[in-house]
């Protein structure tokens, strides 16, 4: 397994929950918001960003996750977006410092 190929399976479920959103709630906040952030993340996948994207990226979603759970104290959707976020930043690091 490489690191692409996490960031593209953290790519899609990111589309994937933003498409739910968008169709249970009507947020077109979370369809654009996952859209935004699996664009670059799938472009750096694809060789034609720098790697220094991704933790970027991802950092930035930890802060925007985190955030939303402290302010509404739910799990669903923030809680579990950050741990998955957490999970994929913490894989990804391990895959690239395998030698």
């Amino acid at each position: 397994m490489s690191w692409n190929q996490v960031v593209w399976a953290f790519t899609g479920l990111l589309i994937v929950g933003g498409v739910m959103g968008f169709l249970k709630a009507r947020s077109k906040a979370s369809l654009i918001a996952s859209v935004a952030s699996a664009i670059p993340l799938a472009l750096t996948a694809a060789g034609l960003l720098p790697f220094w994207v991704v933790p970027l990226v991802l950092g930035s979603l930890v802060v925007v996750f985190a955030k939303r759970l402290a302010a509404t104290r739910k799990f669903m959707p923030s809680g579990m977006l950050l741990i998955l976020t957490l999970l994929t930043a913490g894989l990804v690091w391990a895959l690239i410092r395998k030698p």
